[in-house]
């Protein structure tokens, strides 16, 4: 058994398990924010990427458009109910204005895949499942369809410095741990672990780095009900390499409760190094994952 101490600035450690750099390294993560422009797109492509997956390619005003982090999304706003054009967000001093009383608010959210400023283009990555209005919309979609985009917001951009990483998540985090990978320079050593429904789902990933991919399957029991991302990252040991390192995990809110409280419990870890988000939660619709999470 070690025995540990809290420091001064509030990080508890283990003798012997804490690396040199947790306390003199600056932040690893720069957050931004950005003022928000709402624009209308057009579809301009859909492609499958897998069974469950498609990319959707939308095109509109996007030379200027502000992010610049794996991770940056973007809220699309889809047309009413047989009708072609969406009702586009009013942004006010205060954000997002709320519609009218009895009105739904007809957006999700969704990671930038791609951006592409020269083309005017923007890819998203679509989950296709039973129900909901961004499935349904995605399943149907077409060249020519509209819809509202707003954001983003603002970007975390994790150092692209840092010697390692590890990238874990399900379907959800899958496009920005795709887009972080093909963006990510050789020398740079990831561990990545990814849950999805079944072996049709894995997608060929790129990148110039040292990539160990592990991909974790469903396999019948339903989206945000597994255990299998808190039992891999359980099981993994995190004999974390010499330098300087990040972990990041996104996916269902209540799926990530132990993987949060096990990696802020990590004595090898500095909080700064470890971000944790609830992309979604099961039975609520537009989950805010900006909250705090317990």
């Amino acid at each position: 058994m070690t025995s540990s101490e809290t420091t001064a600035q509030g990080t508890v450690r283990a003798e012997g398990t804490v690396h040199p750099w947790i306390e003199a390294a600056p932040a690893p993560v720069d957050r931004r924010l950005y003022a928000v422009t709402p624009r209308l797109a057009e579809v301009r492509r859909v492609v499958p990427v897998t069974p469950r997956m498609v990319r959707v390619t939308l095109g509109g005003d996007f030379a200027e458009l502000l992010g610049c982090a794996p991770t940056d999304h973007v809220k699309i706003f889809f047309p009413p109910e047989g009708e072609e054009l969406p009702v586009m967000p009013q942004v006010g001093p205060n954000g997002l204005v709320p519609p009218p009383p009895g009105t739904p608010r007809r957006f999700r959210d969704y990671t930038l895949r791609r951006v592409d400023r020269a083309a005017r283009e923007i890819d998203v990555d679509m989950v296709l499942h039973a129900g909901g209005l961004g499935s349904t919309w995605a399943a149907a979609a077409a060249p020519g369809m509209k819809v509202g985009v707003l954001g983003p917001r603002g970007s975390e951009v994790v150092d692209p410095s840092l010697d390692w990483l590890v990238l874990a998540g399900d379907e959800t985090a899958l496009p920005a741990i795709a887009r972080w990978l093909s963006e990510l320079p050789s020398g740079v050593s990831v561990r990545a672990v990814i849950e999805v429904a079944d072996a049709g789902e894995e997608q060929q990933l790129v990148s110039a780095a040292d990539v160990d991919v592990r991909w974790l399957h469903r396999d019948g029991v339903a989206a945000g009900e597994s255990t299998l991302l808190a039992d891999a990252l359980a099981d993994f040991e995190f004999e974390f390499p010499t330098g300087r390192g990040f972990v990041w995990v996104a996916g269902e809110s209540g799926a990530l409760k132990p993987i949060r409280r096990m990696l802020r419990n990590h004595p090898a870890l500095d909080a700064r190094c470890v971000d944790v988000d609830g992309y979604w939660r099961r039975g609520v619709v537009n989950h805010d994952h900006h909250g705090g999470e317990d």
